[in-house]
């Protein structure tokens, strides 16, 4: 294994290890889940609750899905894009 495979391979353990006591515990803002609903506000009831969401929070939730619909991409075709 090379030492990326090993760094990879650590911090994929210790997300499963970080999600796992989250789980558990079952208190809120523990997961993964928990803390990227806060950042991107998809609670609607906490976020905003009398209206539409900020500008700065619509660029937050904006970024998240152009990274996310990148990195879909990025994967399914094997790093052409």
């Amino acid at each position: 294994m090379t030492g990326f495979e090993i760094a990879w391979a650590a911090w994929a353990g210790a997300f499963v290890v970080i999600e796992g006591i989250a789980l558990k515990r079952k208190q809120p803002g523990d997961t993964l889940s928990e803390q990227v609903w806060r950042i991107f506000g998809t609670r609607r009831d906490v976020e905003y609750p009398k209206g539409q969401p900020s500008g700065p929070l619509r660029l937050r939730r904006f970024t998240l899905l152009a990274f996310l619909a990148w990195l879909v991409v990025h994967f399914m075709t094997g790093g052409l894009v």
